[in-house]
């Protein structure tokens, strides 16, 4: 499989290490406060010490799985779901990043394998290649919508290690489009939390079920699309490769309930 210009069809399994994540944890921890007296203080970091922390993750993760192949995915300064929904993630402007988080990027970028696509967060590269049929990959993040990309998948806070199936996938989706995301600005439907959500799908999760949720409390089945598409990380059947395009879901691809 190729998706700009990276293949990942090799013997060596290929690490798809979810970069903004680590880069963030690793300059973070590198953060330092000053107090210089007289109620002056300055926030400053060594980086040296955030390359330090990001490098030997990414040794620990290649140890662990006993390859070399990485490939750091790395979000765009574009985002397609805010062509959608407007509102999406604003509740983050004005959230700072770490101190040196730009000048890390760069280093990891001129240090490693990475990949950016044009108006796709780390996530969608991510889900798009690690549910590409015949990849030999690995996902390595501890973001939970990662769980709802059928691949297989390791989390390093809990040490977990997954193969999530396509059912699996699309109930974690579709639980995520009835709860919606506090932290990415989508709200999913009102009143409806993980518990709530589990009982609409109920034991044969389906777009079905989410759409009549949806039309019982007078909301258009148009607005619970758009939460489905928000909460949808890209997969493999998302993407054109003839046009290199995103491609909506929509409920005509909806999943069914399976026997």
């Amino acid at each position: 499989m190729k998706f700009y210009g990276t293949s990942l069809k090799t013997a060596a399994t290929t690490l798809l290490i979810d970069a903004d994540l680590y880069l963030y944890r690793a300059c973070a921890a590198a953060e330092q406060e000053t107090d210089w007296g007289d109620d002056v203080w300055s926030l400053w970091a060594d980086l040296k010490i955030a390359k330090d922390i990001f490098r030997n993750n990414i040794l620990d993760f290649c140890a662990k799985f006993e390859t070399d192949q990485v490939l750091l995915t790395i979000s765009d300064k574009e985002n397609f779901r805010k062509d959608i929904y407007p509102e999406y993630k604003s509740n983050r402007k004005k959230t700072r990043k770490p101190v040196g988080y730009k000048a890390l990027v760069q280093w990891a970028r001129d240090n490693y394998d990475d990949i950016t696509v044009p108006k796709m967060e780390a996530d969608d590269v991510l889900g798009i290649l690690g549910s590409t049929p015949g990849s030999n990959t690995i996902i390595i993040s501890d973001d939970k919508d990662m769980m709802s990309i059928p691949c297989r998948l390791y989390r390093p806070q809990s040490e977990e290690r997954m193969t999530i199936d396509q059912d699996e996938a699309d109930k974690n989706w579709l639980m995520q489009a009835l709860t919606g995301d506090p932290t990415d600005g989508y709200a999913g439907l009102k009143g409806v939390g993980k518990v709530t959500a589990a009982k609409i799908l109920g034991s044969r999760p389906s777009w079905d079920l989410v759409a009549q949720a949806y039309a019982k409390k007078d909301i258009p089945v148009a607005d619970a699309v758009i939460q489905a598409q928000l909460a949808r990380i890209l997969r493999h059947t998302d993407w054109c490769t003839k046009t290199e395009s995103i491609k909506l879901w929509e409920p005509s691809n909806a999943p069914r309930p399976t026997a």
